[in-house]
């Protein structure tokens, strides 16, 4: 099932790609397509894989892994309503059924917090606070229609508990116990530190949120809390592996760049509160220079490890060196396109495919090797 989502989120970027290239969905069309049917059942996925592993429990119970699957389910419900082929009715039972999911899953991560061996580790709360904030803008989808006139204030609420509290928790949170485990290197105070910036990374969330919406000046001190604490990992990294360790694995340089497109972006909202970026160019932007290489660079060291469970063997590392391969340009590209994009120029999209089209040929090639002579 976790290979079966990770294949489905780049299908799904790919797919994206294809129809902007036809000009056929809308800007919101294509955002739910990624976010609800692409990221969001593999961010759940990813979870189920993760959680056992900081609780030191066993395998998720099977209902907990159908999760991903509903809400992909749901995910293309909502797609559908805003491609035109179904009605409000349509993102109303997608937005309430993913709700109930997400609070039968955040009760079922605090369950395992509760019965783990000792302390669990503190990753775990950053999952709980990313559904958290799903959870809130799930509860404002309703609500936009039912407060019209706060339509504007309540749509930039649910973007930003969107992307930077249920995927940027996620992701800040994932990056601290995945970039080591790529690099073989446990960074010893990624502990200590998820567990001291949780509480800020969540207040800095929910003040560029609430800013957004009403107050700027608040918008922008969430920011510059989201910034300090993105900022802190890197030092970490820096001075603990260093650039030239960092920069030879595929992986671990696609997961350093997401964590460089997630401060760039912060970057960019700050000046689209000057007025500087189109808030529009921010998503696209945002997919390109974050999504892409967090998901391109996790997918490279976590598929091998769903396909070749167990100890490492020559099938898995075989796998693995055909996604890691070419990790680094690519991430380049990703960047070079979500810059562009934020810029307002539509050609960062190409960018961004040629990026994702060079992992779909490392997916194939690793699904399929060549046999040897």
């Amino acid at each position: 099932m976790l290979i079966y989502l990770g294949l489905s989120a780049v299908t799904v970027f790919l797919a994206t790609f294809l129809l902007l290239h036809f000009g056929s969905p809308s800007f919101l069309a294509a955002a739910h397509l990624v976010f609800a049917v692409g990221i969001l059942p593999l961010i759940f996925g990813a979870i189920t894989h993760f959680v056992p592993v900081l609780t030191r429990s066993g395998k998720a119970h099977r209902g907990v892994l159908l999760a991903p699957l509903l809400l992909q389910l749901a995910g293309l419900s909502a797609f559908l309503h805003f491609y035109g082929l179904a009605g409000r009715w349509a993102l109303h039972a997608a937005a309430g059924g993913a709700l109930l999911i997400a609070l039968a899953f955040a009760g079922w991560l605090v369950l395992r917090a509760q019965r783990t061996l000792g302390k669990p580790h503190p990753g775990w709360r950053w999952y709980l606070a990313a559904i958290a904030c799903l959870v809130l803008s799930l509860a404002l989808v309703p609500a936009m229609d039912w407060w019209p006139t706060a339509h504007h204030a309540l749509r930039l609420l649910h973007l930003h508990l969107n992307t930077l509290g249920f995927v940027g928790l996620t992701a800040i949170g994932t990056l601290q116990v995945l970039l080591p485990t790529v690099l073989s290197g446990p960074d010893a105070e990624a502990a200590a530190r998820l567990r001291r910036d949780l509480p800020f990374a969540l207040g800095g969330v929910l003040a560029v949120a609430l800013g957004s919406a009403l107050w700027l000046p608040l918008a922008l001190l969430g920011a510059l809390l989201l910034l300090s604490i993105g900022l802190r990992v890197a030092i970490s990294w820096w001075r603990r592996y260093g650039l030239r360790k960092i920069a030879g694995d595929g992986a671990s340089a696609a997961l350093a760049t997401a964590l460089s497109g997630f401060l760039l972006l912060i970057l960019l909202g700050v000046a689209h509160a000057f007025r500087l970026v189109d808030a529009q160019n921010a998503v696209p932007a945002f997919v390109a220079a974050f999504l892409l290489p967090l998901v391109t660079g996790a997918l490279s060291q976590l598929l091998p490890v769903w396909r070749c469970p167990g100890a490492r063997s020559a099938a898995r590392e075989q796998m693995r060196t055909a996604l890691v391969g070419g990790g680094g340009l690519r991430s380049l590209f990703f960047v070079a396109g979500g810059l562009v994009l934020a810029a307002g120029n539509n050609e960062g999209v190409w960018l961004a495919a040629a990026g994702m089209l060079s992992f779909g040929f490392g997916i194939v090639r690793s699904l399929f090797p060549a046999p040897k002579t």
